[in-house]
């Protein structure tokens, strides 16, 4: 067993863990963030995407020894004070979102994209997600998600109204 100290979602965790287990294992079975998804244990899909000091990493691809002294952010971790992420409430308004398997990924890699890119076009915000599957939704309405965080679907949202007509007219 080796020693890990790592903080998730602002919580410190000191922890014995099995060298070899991998990140997602740790976060879902030791600490019971389920929101990280195991999908292909091939780092293929992306639907295991978690942020490593800010960054996208798939979890599947990292040990958890490797987490050690550094910050991990999961999908559970982006709400604040009950309040949904900017990104999350996007996908929520946008329907960027089907079966849901692969959104926890999708929207920890557009958190990410949105991060080091606030305002990217429709192609930028496409090549950002290339790493993450979708087999239900096509892709359309998780890029509309992630344009509507950005701000570029802002301005099609009237006061009265919900985010999702102007957004599906966009």
């Amino acid at each position: 067993m080796t020693r890990i100290n790592v903080t998730v979602d602002g919580m410190k965790v000191a922890d014995d863990v099995e060298p070899r287990m991998l990140l997602v294992h740790y976060l879902r079975e030791r600490l019971g963030k389920t929101g990280t998804v195991v999908g292909c244990d091939t780092s293929n899909c992306g639907a295991c995407t978690v942020h490593l000091d800010g960054q996208s990493v798939k979890s599947c691809n990292v040990l958890a020894v490797q987490a050690d002294g550094h910050e991990v952010t999961t999908v559970e971790g982006l709400a604040q004070d009950g309040h949904l992420h900017r990104v999350q409430e996007a996908f929520r308004e946008c329907h960027g979102l089907q079966c849901g398997f692969c959104t926890p990924g999708m929207i920890m890699a557009s958190v990410d994209l949105l991060g080091r890119n606030p305002h990217p076009s429709e192609e930028e915000i496409r090549e950002g997600l290339e790493g993450n599957l979708c087999r239900c939704t096509g892709y359309h309405n998780i890029v509309r998600a992630v344009q509507f965080a950005s701000g570029h679907l802002a301005a099609a949202v009237t006061a009265g109204g919900g985010a999702t007509e102007e957004v599906a007219q966009a």
